[in-house]
């Protein structure tokens, strides 16, 4: 018999059979296959496969040119542009780290993430350049070098220097390679992500990771290479859940859309046949309201929607339109999407009622993550497939974040037992389909974007009139969820719900501003811990009545 060693430590990896696996190397396939083919689309604007692979290399020269290497992090600040495809690969060629901020964000927040990351260099579009001077001047550490991406879609006269992205590709003929990383385990992105505190964490994902999503897109959708993908979806938010790799997989068409408005959605599906696209439930809501009084789509049309599953209303509208809707669910730890409610034969014979309760579960693992299991969090032992017993949401494999950055007990506890632990509690079905019944962490969805109810309570205690206050999920048609606060006044006070949420809205970004007040006392523990399931008791019974 054969020694096991033999198979092993006599047989190791060489660099004729072991390249470390990164999604950079899609695009070098792209350029090489689909020379010719459009890669990204944006107004009169169009790129092929073989320009944007020498963009990218051009982007990657310009920042070894500024000291950019390995480990560093370049951060961007930018709309769904071609500069923002472009950023996907060509800041990881240098070896350095992808930080895609999220444009909603205040100044402060951002200076925090911009210090915390230790980001090197900024690309900025003109749109966010009055926040990020804010926050330039709010920084602890030294400044990025900041490079202007100006936009022919946009006024471009307001710059940061003299810097600015498409003249200094246009200077550089000596171009970096697409090489493979060193080591597949090295970051290729970093994302912010809202916990239950104030200041965000850093999710540090790897090249491998990236790579696996990107693929498990396609397998997971039935992806063909005349994909026509629409970005509705922010490139920001969990790097567009790994999509610029994907469509770089299948030399397939990204339409870029800097902004998300219906008619213009509804225009770019006919014009360019697109085939494709992802969003959040508000985008949903709003296609299918828009499409109401528009002709039903010539072409079919795939969609995936994450969060809150969509009403009956709007998967039948979509239905007329010609879309198709699939449920998804992951988070920035896990590259975006990393279960999906996979569609059974059988469900196209249901009644849109039972279609709505079927597609409206978060599903099964994607194809390349190892596992997704719903445990007990006290034993970690599963819970009965019986769709009543909650329990906690869990992950484990490739595709899974490589920790929190400088947060050690964070990672220690996400990572607990050998699983990573989301905070989602859910059911599983006799299917083996899980179902999302409420989160631990209290994060509040709101239009796909994470809010902590805890940073928005704090924020309203800060005001001199308010003596405790406590905020909570409240469902909402057209965002899926809001923030609502209950607020305890000081004695005497007329502070008034508009003056509040004014105040809110000049403290924090809009979009976390809570949307309804409550003024009353609030219920607590004999320790003064708030009972917030008492005030999601009392707002459930109060939008009933």
């Amino acid at each position: 018999m054969m020694e096991p060693s033999a198979f092993n430590e006599a047989l190791p990896k060489t660099a004729a059979n072991h390249v470390a696996l990164s999604p950079l190397s899609f695009l070098k396939r792209a350029a090489a296959v689909w020379p010719d083919s459009p890669s990204v689309i944006y107004g009169a604007t169009t790129y092929t496969w073989q320009q944007t692979w020498q963009r990218c290399r051009q982007l990657a020269s310009v920042l070894a040119g500024f000291g950019i290497g390995r480990g560093d992090t370049v951060s961007v600040m930018l709309p769904n542009v071609p500069a923002m495809y472009e950023a996907h690969f060509g800041i990881p060629m240098t070896g350095a780290v992808l930080n895609a901020i999220n444009i909603r964000l205040d100044a402060a927040t951002v200076a925090f993430i911009l210090d915390h990351s230790d980001t090197k260099l900024l690309l900025v579009d003109p749109e966010y350049i009055d926040v990020v001077n804010q926050a330039l001047t709010q920084l602890q550490g030294p400044a990025p070098l900041v490079i202007t991406v100006a936009d022919p879609e946009f006024d471009q006269s307001a710059s940061l220097g003299d810097l600015e992205y498409e003249s200094l590709l246009a200077g550089r003929t000596e171009l970096t390679d697409c090489s493979a990383p060193i080591d597949e385990w090295d970051a290729i992105t970093l994302g912010y992500t809202s916990g239950t505190t104030g200041n965000p964490k850093g999710v540090v994902s790897h090249h491998r990771g990236a790579y696996l999503n990107a693929v498990s897109n396609i397998l997971s959708w039935g992806l063909a290479s005349n994909v026509v993908y629409l970005w509705t979806l922010p490139m920001f938010h969990c790097n567009g859940w790994c999509f610029p790799w994907t469509l770089a997989a299948l030399g397939g068409t990204s339409v870029c859309l800097r902004k998300v408005d219906p008619e213009r959605i509804l225009h770019l599906i006919r014009q360019h046949r697109v085939t494709h696209y992802c969003g959040a439930p508000i985008v949903h809501s709003m296609l299918a309201e828009a499409a109401v009084q528009s002709t039903p789509i010539e072409h079919k049309v795939a969609g995936l929607i994450a969060g809150a599953a969509p009403p009956a209303s709007v998967l039948a509208k979509m239905e007329r339109i010609g879309i198709e809707l699939t449920h998804v669910y992951g988070l920035t730890e896990t590259y975006g999407p990393a279960t999906v409610c996979a569609k059974q034969k059988d469900w196209a014979e249901c009644t849109l009622e039972e279609r709505v309760e079927l597609n409206g579960r978060q599903g099964v693992s994607y194809p390349l993550q190892e596992d997704v299991v719903v445990l007990d969090p006290d034993t970690l032992e599963p819970v009965p497939a019986d769709g009543k017993t909650v329990g906690e949401i869990m992950f484990r494999g490739n595709i899974v974040m490589k920790g929190y950055l400088r947060n050690e007990k964070a990672t220690e506890e996400a990572f607990a037992g050998g699983w990573f632990h989301t905070g989602d509690l859910a059911v599983v079905h006799a299917d083996g389909y899980i179902k999302i019944s409420d989160r631990s962490k209290d994060v509040i969805i709101s239009g796909g974007e994470n809010i902590s109810s805890l940073e928005v309570a704090e924020i309203i205690q800060r005001h001199p009139q308010v003596e405790l206050a406590a905020v909570v999920p409240m469902p909402d048609e057209k965002w899926g969820e809001v923030p609502a606060a209950f607020v305890q006044r000081i004695d005497g006070s007329e502070l008034t719900e508009q003056a509040l949420i004014d105040f809110c809205k000049n403290n924090m970004s809009r979009f976390k501003a809570p949307k309804k007040i409550f003024f009353e006392y609030l219920p607590t523990t004999a320790t003064g811990k708030i009972q917030k399931f008492v005030l999601r008791q009392r707002l459930a019974e109060g939008q009933r009545s």
